[in-house]
């Protein structure tokens, strides 16, 4: 697989720059400015649907970064978002003071219900967004590096690397769903009320939630493009497709690694963090290993090695999965294996190299013989 070009050329950066300013601007004005009944209007329903989509594609880009980039399959990613959302959670939480289902009661209600007599150690200072934000980056951050740091030290690669880290979100999987955690257990964290004072049911503040996260996303993709333009991609390249010659030629593998591991985790965790405000829970069933499975579908679709392809596979899948769950449910799954089996056998490049691998098939073969007869 050919690498990214170096960073983005000049028309790229128009294009870059038109299509943020359409997605950042004209989306919450189609909403706001039209009249209710006008056509062209768009629904409200729409905007925190297209505002996970910019979530999911954060998210994508992070496994792109370490899959695509340095030949590191995760299939715990989700983990990492899930941990994100669980500290913006913890914040929202603490935001609905007495206004809860027990009047007056200061802890959160599934602490009240459960008999907890005071709050837990760890969820101080979750009432300050400055701290939350931080803890949005740093919990994903320490635990993907302490386990990196161990992994990528021991040489686990390949296959074996993708079991521990499925056994990594499969952990955090159960030990969420224990009441005795503090994390709201089977049915996690909800009921936010609103988040810097401003009311999260209200449509403006849903417009604004979607284009804070459609800022990330383009946030997040101008940083994996600085690194994999950077020496520090090569390297990252160069590991992915001979890691024996780059540890022979005196680099540290596993520095590379960890710091490619460890940003990835951080940027997955911003991802959640903008995701939870906007679907309204978060609960364990983010860290279920079939949802970092996902993940790693939508990259392969979009064109791993090409973060524009991690963009697209993720806004794709995730729009098709919203009409085919509503309109056939039980068939989602199924299209969703077909599409992993396509994206391996028949466009092993996916949507982003979808269009060159159709030139290259329009192109006639030169006849056999041709050269010889013009002599």
């Amino acid at each position: 697989m050919s690498a990214a070009p170096d960073f983005l050329d000049r028309r790229g950066w128009a294009w870059f720059l038109a299509i943020g300013g359409l997605l950042t601007v004209a989306v919450p004005l189609l909403n706001a400015a039209p009249a209710a009944d006008s056509a062209l209007r768009l629904p409200d329903y729409l905007i925190p649907l297209f505002g996970k989509y910019a979530c999911y594609a954060i998210l994508a880009l992070s496994l792109d970064l370490i899959w695509g980039y340095a030949g590191i399959l995760s299939l715990g990613h989700g983990a990492f978002f899930a941990l994100g959302g669980y500290a913006m959670g913890m914040y929202l939480m603490r935001q609905i003071g007495t206004r809860g289902v027990y009047a007056n009661a200061t802890l959160p209600d599934f602490m009240v219900f459960l008999n907890w007599k005071q709050l837990p150690w760890y969820w101080y200072g979750f009432d300050h967004f400055v701290f939350a934000a931080l803890m949005v980056a740093v919990v994903p951050g320490i635990l993907a590096f302490v386990f990196g740091w161990f992994a990528f030290r021991s040489r686990i690669t390949g296959v074996y690397f993708s079991i521990i880290t499925q056994a990594l979100t499969y952990a955090l999987l159960l030990a969420f769903f224990r009441n005795d955690m503090g994390f709201g257990g089977n049915n996690g964290l909800t009921d936010f009320k609103d988040v810097l004072g401003f009311d999260v049911h209200e449509q403006s503040t849903r417009r604004a939630l979607y284009v804070v996260s459609v800022i990330a996303m383009g946030g997040a993709f101008l940083a994996c493009r600085a690194i994999v333009a950077s020496k520090l991609g090569r390297v990252m390249l160069a590991l992915r497709d001979a890691e024996a010659r780059v540890r022979f030629l005196g680099y540290s593998a596993e520095h590379a690694k960890l710091f490619a591991f460890t940003v990835s985790a951080v940027l997955a965790g911003i991802g959640g963090a903008l995701y939870v405000p906007q679907v309204g829970i978060i609960n364990p069933s983010e860290f279920s290993p079939a949802n970092s499975i996902e993940i790693a579908i939508w990259v392969a679709v979009g064109g791993r090695g090409t973060l524009v392809g991690a963009l697209l596979g993720a806004v794709a899948v995730n729009m098709l999965k919203s009409w085919l769950t509503g309109a056939v449910p039980e068939a989602w799954l199924f299209v969703l294996g077909g599409l992993f089996v396509l994206a391996t056998l028949v466009f092993p490049r996916g949507l982003a190299g979808l269009a060159q691998q159709l030139k290259t098939l329009r192109r006639p073969l030169p006849a056999v013989g041709a050269g010889k007869l013009a002599k």
